[in-house]
């Protein structure tokens, strides 16, 4: 039998404050981890590796698997012997796995069947092994006709850029352990229609995880775009509104309840926001609530069709001179995604972020699953599961107009009948027709993302209608 800890008043003042990101950050500057991973990235070593990578001349999908020197076979098996070798320096901390699968013709840019191949590490939660964050970065590369296979294609910002910064945050992240589970990911087929990533995100399925987060890195290194204008300080971070796995029943209760802005993606949007406002001096974020780009995709895309959270960080500009670009000069303009256009500070700095963010993620509780009930009435009643692993909560709340989230009240200690698989209620002096509410899990100084309580708010997936009879 699940048990609710005792309703508590909470007055309505303690949470008028409005939020601001740094004042979130001020609230925890003295929780900050003495252990910064961050600080550990190494410039020096990603432009080792983007020297290799950009070294297999082309990481086209359709491109050769068997030359040992050139094309995606060797710059797979490269990766993954990167991967075996991170492992022997930990003790043989990470799985390695080169998921993959053969992908039939498509009609459009697989021509014939091809064997789209990912390289992949896990590192295993000491605590709660199924429960995963992803950082993932896609792998292959491409010119400007998506189907030339042979051309010198270097992909050193697409997405070069994101994939050294997986390896480097797998070395300097296996040598900690963490509750939760963190899945390093080298992602091919993403020009050809995002295969990888759908090949990864049924994986996971299969495996029975809970994913808590998903970073695709898609471009995080340059800092000026085609047309000179720079944004050095900022890296965008893409979400979805409205979720992918929505069904007719969930949209029939958002427009009851609300929840068009407050899907698991926009939090953990507004989370990764908050956290980089922690470090004024170090890469910020602006949120782009759009699922990416006008017109274009990347591998977040279906994490998010299986109701998984997944954010596209990405540069602030975008430089369209050096992406899906052949190598050449014309009209005294240079093309092509070469090393040399890249700014590794930038990436570095990308890169930090990334790191800290993982690190704090593989330590906190899973987000809680939120309800709330002010239907005829005064108060607001909440009630959220309690995760495994967490010390204490905090509840949020926000005007319905309101993009962010207001200063948060800390809840602790909670009364000995809530306890781990249970859950918690509380009543807020707050009428639920003007207020949004949101709950976050903490583990100390750990804290997870928001977790709101509208319909579709849980940071799972969707439970889908079973198909009709025929």
């Amino acid at each position: 039998m699940i048990k609710s800890a005792s309703i508590l008043a909470v007055p309505a003042m303690i949470i008028m404050a409005p939020f601001s990101p740094t004042a979130l950050a001020d609230s925890r500057s003295s929780e900050a981890n003495p252990g910064d991973p961050g600080l550990e990235v190494s410039e020096a070593r990603m432009r080792g590796d983007m020297d290799t990578i950009v070294g297999f001349g082309t990481r086209h999908t359709l491109s050769t698997q068997t030359d040992p020197n050139r094309g995606i076979g060797a710059a797979v098996d490269w990766a993954l012997d990167e991967f075996g070798r991170m492992s022997a320096e930990c003790g043989g901390c990470l799985d390695v796995q080169p998921v993959g699968r053969v992908i039939e013709a498509d009609g459009r840019r697989i021509p014939e069947p091809t064997l789209v191949r990912n390289a992949v590490a896990i590192q295993r939660g000491t605590e709660r092994p199924n429960e995963v964050i992803i950082v993932q970065a896609h792998y292959d590369s491409r010119v400007t006709d998506p189907l030339n296979e042979t051309d010198d294609a270097p992909g050193a910002n697409d997405d070069g850029s994101g994939s050294v910064m997986v390896l480097e945050a797998a070395r300097i992240l296996s040598q900690r352990e963490y509750p939760s589970t963190i899945i390093y990911a080298l992602l091919t087929g993403e020009e050809q229609g995002l295969y990888g990533a759908g090949i990864l995100a049924d994986w996971v399925g299969e495996q029975g995880m809970t994913v808590k987060a998903v970073l695709n890195n898609d471009m995080i290194g340059n800092s000026c775009g085609s047309d000179g204008y720079c944004e050095p300080d900022v890296v965008r971070v893409f979400s979805e509104g409205l979720r992918a796995d929505s069904t007719p029943r969930l949209r029939a209760l958002q427009r009851r309840f609300g929840g068009e802005n407050d899907s698991p993606g926009r939090n953990l949007s507004r989370w990764l926001a908050n956290l980089a406002a922690e470090h004024p001096d170090g890469m910020q974020v602006r949120q782009i609530w759009r699922t990416d780009r006008m017109g274009r995709g990347g591998d977040q895309i279906p994490f998010l069709d299986r109701g998984y959270p997944a954010v596209r960080v990405t540069v602030a500009v975008e430089d369209y001179d050096h992406q899906h670009q052949d190598l050449r000069v014309e009209d005294g303009v240079t093309y092509g995604d070469t090393v040399d256009e890249l700014d590794f500070e930038y990436l570095t700095r990308s890169s930090v972020l990334n790191v800290r963010a993982l690190n704090h993620l593989a330590m906190a509780p899973m987000p809680p699953s939120v309800t709330a009930d002010g239907a005829v009435r005064t108060d607001t009643e909440l009630q959220w599961s309690y995760p495994k692993g967490a010390t204490h909560f905090r509840y949020y709340v926000r005007r319905t107009d309101e993009a962010h989230w207001r200063s948060g009240v800390k809840l602790t200690p909670l009364d000995d009948t809530a306890k781990e698989g249970g859950t918690v209620t509380i009543a807020i002096r707050r009428r639920a027709d003007d207020w949004i509410f949101g709950v976050e899990a903490c583990n100390g100084e750990y804290c997870s993302p928001v977790s709101t309580a509208v319909p579709g708010g849980a940071f799972e997936p969707i439970e889908q209608p079973e198909p009709a009879a025929e």
